[in-house]
């Protein structure tokens, strides 16, 4: 089995991946553990009389915060599963997309990821990544919730 599990650090990502870690899994099972950063694209314009550094250190910090998150999720999973094949990876792009590209590359027979629970104003103006998963994805996606207390 591989499967895709797409993190952003956030607490709901980390609550997916804490629930993810304690699952019994087929031996030989693959995750790759993915997260995904938007890198600002005006680095060549300074707008405003704004730096290009600052785009620089922007984007380094995106970067840096995806590597951080795919290695704490791979440090849980392997603490809790230590015969599973984990690959990490951080990933620039839209995660929309960038979720189900690398899902198909992968092979993945399952895609699992975090929703942040938004209500129906906040999905229709930032947009929902899980959603969009889910509905263009080729495989199984499911969609883990924070549990609230």
């Amino acid at each position: 089995m591989k499967i895709i599990l797409a993190t952003d650090g956030s607490p709901f990502s980390v609550a997916m991946v804490k629930e993810f870690a304690h699952r019994p899994l087929p031996i030989n099972t693959k995750v790759k553990i993915i997260s995904v950063y938007e890198a600002d694209r005006l680095m060549n314009v300074a707008p405003m009389g704004v730096l290009t550094e600052y785009y620089d250190d922007a984007n380094m910090n995106s970067l840096q915060f995806a590597m951080k998150s795919v290695a704490a999720a791979a440090k849980l999973i392997r603490n809790k599963n230590p015969e599973l094949a984990v690959l990490t990876q951080a990933i620039e792009g839209v995660p929309k997309t960038v979720i189900v590209d690398e899902a198909e590359k992968f092979g993945a027979d399952l895609i699992v990821l975090g929703s942040h629970g938004y209500g129906l104003v906040e999905r229709l103006l930032l947009g929902s990544v899980s959603q969009s998963v889910a509905l263009h994805a080729k495989c199984s996606v499911e969609i883990v919730r924070k549990k609230t207390k």
